[in-house]
């Protein structure tokens, strides 16, 4: 299928910037770009009307990116909790999607849709994570999304101490068997062995 060119109407990451006639599969241009108002299709009447809006458009795109500026400098160093049921491994009953993290930064006093928000992956397990979020295309903040099962357990993890899961790794990997009993570490089984 013959390629879709677009005038872009604002910085798009990976595409260009404002201004820029770009050539995108017409399935993203029809369903993506055109709808959010990121782009107009490149004809003659279109290409006449950026120029004439052009200087309206980059004044307007200024004025949205100080807005996104003095917002990222309210937002910086924002860590939200989340809880949810896990495992005992710390896998989760189900993920955390970009909906959830808009969900609960929305909550934490910041209005963000869940289209802002950028993970590579849905949250599967319990931690801490590392979120970015687009508040304006040249506009980026990390959020800090703490994953937990409780309240409790969310204040530990951002402390950076053991967590249960943790723990009972630890605990795990300390005991050692003999003879049918529990032995609390290694020093106390090599000195039984020494002793036998």
């Amino acid at each position: 299928m013959a390629a879709t060119e677009v005038i872009l109407l604002q910085r798009v990451a990976h595409l260009g910037q404002m201004g820029d006639a770009v050539k995108v599969r017409p399935g993203y241009a029809r369903n993506y770009l055109l709808p959010q108002g990121m782009a107009i299709r490149a004809n003659e009447a279109n290409r006449a009307r950026f120029d004439r809006e052009r200087a309206q458009l980059e004044a307007q795109n200024i004025k949205n990116r100080e807005e996104a500026e003095r917002l990222s400098e309210r937002m910086e160093g924002l860590a939200v909790v989340l809880i949810r049921q896990a495992g005992d491994s710390g896998s989760l009953y189900g993920s955390v999607s970009t909906r959830d993290v808009a969900q609960s930064v929305t909550e934490a006093g910041f209005t963000i849709s869940r289209q802002q928000v950028s993970l590579a992956h849905p949250i599967k397990s319990l931690g801490l994570y590392e979120v970015k979020v687009a508040l304006h295309p040249e506009v980026i903040v990390s959020v800090i999304v703490n994953v937990a099962r409780s309240q409790e357990e969310a204040e530990r993890q951002a402390r950076g101490e053991a967590t249960s899961v943790e723990e009972e790794a630890t605990l795990a990997g300390d005991e050692a068997f003999v003879e049918g009993e529990i032995v609390a570490d290694a020093e106390e089984v090599e000195a039984q062995d020494a002793t036998a």
